[in-house]
């Protein structure tokens, strides 16, 4: 396991708040594989066995409703983890998973978790803290698109990708835009009316790019009421 892998994994939910001694037992039984864009990861209805750490570039994970269109559960990069809870039940997975981008990915066996929680209960401290964060993404996620426009959707999605506290910046967007679209739980033509209901708000959208007059402005309009938005 190289040592930048292991930096990775350490500043993840699921490892930074673990004690040393743990963290290093478990990431020694941990492997590392390479996956291409469009790859599958797992298949929703496989048993799980492991959880995964995003080393770099970005997967999504999703279902395929009985319709045959494709639902976009999360999208995960560097340092984020996911299928925690369910491979901790010995279930199958709920959801797919594939790379979006060329990917690095972590894998650590439930088996070799398991038994140092049993060892050690502290490290079970870690599981819980990461299990909550993904909970709490999911209810955000589902106050968002109730509570919030698909402008307003597109310019949160921008901010959370600007590390820019003020002024003017540019975003990469780091995927396709119909998987964007999933992502915030729109359909792609509604993607584009949302960029170009954005041009007022100071967002121009070039290829892959996003330029932002004002980061503050954009998070101010991303939070407001809708009523108000929607006036605008």
């Amino acid at each position: 396991m190289q040592a930048e892998y292991k930096a990775v994994a350490r500043q993840s939910l699921l490892f930074s708040s673990m004690p040393e001694e743990d963290a290093e037992m478990l990431l020694s039984t941990a492997h590392v594989s390479e996956y291409e864009r469009g790859q599958t990861i797992f298949l929703q209805g496989e048993t799980a066995t492991a959880i995964f750490i995003v080393i770099s570039g970005w997967a999504k994970l999703y279902r395929i409703a009985p319709s045959g269109t494709e639902a976009v559960v999360g999208v995960f990069t560097k340092g984020r983890s996911f299928g925690e809870a369910v491979a901790f039940q010995g279930d199958a997975y709920p959801v797919s998973a594939e790379a979006v981008t060329s990917l690095k990915l972590m894998r650590i066996e439930t088996d070799a978790y398991l038994r140092r929680i049993r060892e050690t209960p502290e490290a079970a401290l870690s599981l819980l803290s990461s299990t909550f964060r993904h909970l709490h993404s999911l209810v955000a996620q589902i106050e968002a698109l109730k509570a919030r426009i698909s402008a307003q959707r597109v310019a949160e999605f921008l901010c959370e990708l600007s590390n820019a506290e003020e002024g003017a910046c540019e975003v990469v967007l780091p995927y396709d835009k119909i998987l964007i679209a999933g992502r915030l739980g729109m359909k792609p033509e509604s993607l584009s009316r949302a960029f170009a209901k954005l041009k007022a708000e100071g967002v121009q959208i070039k290829q892959n790019r996003a330029n932002i007059d004002d980061i503050e402005h954009l998070r101010t309009y991303s939070e407001e009421d809708p009523a108000q938005a929607w006036a605008r």
